[in-house]
């Protein structure tokens, strides 16, 4: 059966829930090989197994977190070409969408991003998207070398099945170009304890209707009483209301829950491409 390298979204060694959908998604197509990178890397091995990966490939190197995009991109490269997959498969976030566009260009391949749903075909992995707010839903294929194809969160159910998860070491020659954008501070997002908006089963929006920053206490209120994430539209960010982080919409975050609840907003469509599926 043919190999489908997975690229593993974790912090510190914990394995984040569209990783896990990935997994999911890529058993339909063949045996999922999961690339973990970074600190903790091979912490992530236990739950990449417990939902299907056959191997766990494991780097890390000072250059994933001191160095933008690149380091990723030459480890995920040097993965593809140790395993020479049938399609690589990404998380959707705009990280991993640069990660992939990345090495769709290196390898020749063509490249499908914000995919919903994947199945298998004669000529390769099909992908479902879903376009113009929802307006239509597309199937399509790479038809030039291995599809690299990123999937948004919330796209697949998360299915135990055990395999082997053989953990491998990958071998990693990083070049100068990887070097070019280094990472000089960093400050830890303050946590909310709700959860992540792209990733959310259910989130409260707020929009210029609320009428004001204070009032966006019983949008929280509401959000934590449904274990929800809280965002809101481009005009309750632009006025300060609320911050950019949590913007739902076309220049700000996709979500794709199963109900969301838009309190004091208007509707556009610049809103509404922001939740498509």
């Amino acid at each position: 059966m043919a190999e489908i390298l997975v690229y593993v979204d974790h912090v510190d060694g914990a394995v984040r829930k569209p990783t896990l959908e990935l997994l999911t998604l890529a058993r339909r197509l063949g045996e999922p090989v999961a690339v973990a990178l970074g600190n903790g890397a091979a912490d992530t091995a236990a739950a990449l197994a417990e939902h299907g990966a056959v191997k766990v490939l494991t780097a890390d190197a000072p250059e994933f977190a001191e160095y933008l995009v690149v380091p990723k991109v030459e480890a995920l490269q040097a993965a593809y070409e140790a395993v020479s997959p049938a399609a690589v498969l990404v998380p959707s976030s705009a990280e991993n969408k640069e990660i992939a566009a990345r090495l769709a260009v290196r390898i020749g391949s063509g490249i499908i991003t914000d995919a919903v749903d994947l199945e298998a075909g004669d000529e390769g992995p099909v992908a479902t998207q879903s376009a113009f707010a929802a307006s239509f839903t597309t199937k399509s294929r790479v038809s030039k070398g291995t599809p690299v194809i990123t999937v948004k969160p919330n796209s697949a159910p998360v299915e135990a099945a055990p395999a082997a998860g053989a953990v491998e070491a990958l071998s990693v020659s990083f070049s100068e170009k990887a070097h070019g954008t280094k990472v000089t501070s960093r400050t830890p997002r303050e946590s909310t304890g709700r959860p992540e908006l792209t990733e959310a089963a259910i989130v409260v929006s707020g929009g210029r209707g609320v009428n004001g920053a204070e009032n966006f206490a019983i949008i929280e209120a509401l959000a934590d009483s449904l274990g929800a994430a809280v965002g809101a539209s481009r005009a309750a960010v632009d006025a300060g209301w609320y911050p950019h982080s949590n913007q739902v919409g076309q220049t700000g975050k996709s979500v794709s829950p199963q109900l969301y609840i838009a309190s004091g907003i208007s509707g556009a469509i610049q809103h509404r491409a922001g939740m498509q599926t």
